[in-house]
């Protein structure tokens, strides 16, 4: 129960905060493109564990990511990075892992899925 509440609140922070701290581009992007609005709070505990931690991704949760869409996901990944409780994470490795699940999804999403 305690790791579902950190998880929470991590994922009210990787959604909503840091406006005050990002970049106007990347607020405008998330705005635009309604961004905050377009996957389901499981899928994103999924994306942000698997981009953020050590964690894997579903089918089902690629699919609302791919709905989500790449720049979506970037400019979330990047806003989330602006947010001081993240200062202590590499940019460069945090952004390395957002493509690398993006990339795992294409796969996922891709692959044939065994019969029946």
């Amino acid at each position: 129960m305690k790791s579902l509440n950190v998880y929470s609140a991590l994922v009210v922070l990787f959604l909503t905060c840091g406006v005050a701290m990002a970049t106007k581009e990347n607020d405008q992007i998330i705005k635009d493109n309604n961004c905050e609005t377009k996957m389901g709070l499981p899928c994103v505990l999924e994306a942000f564990t698997s981009i953020f931690e050590t964690g894997t991704i579903s089918s089902k949760c690629c699919g609302e990511l791919f709905g989500c869409g790449k720049v979506c996901q970037s400019a979330l990944v990047k806003r989330t990075l602006k947010n001081p409780l993240f200062k202590d994470l590499s940019p460069a490795r945090i952004i390395a892992k957002s493509i690398q699940t993006w990339n795992n999804c294409l796969a996922l999403i891709d692959s044939p899925s065994p019969s029946a």
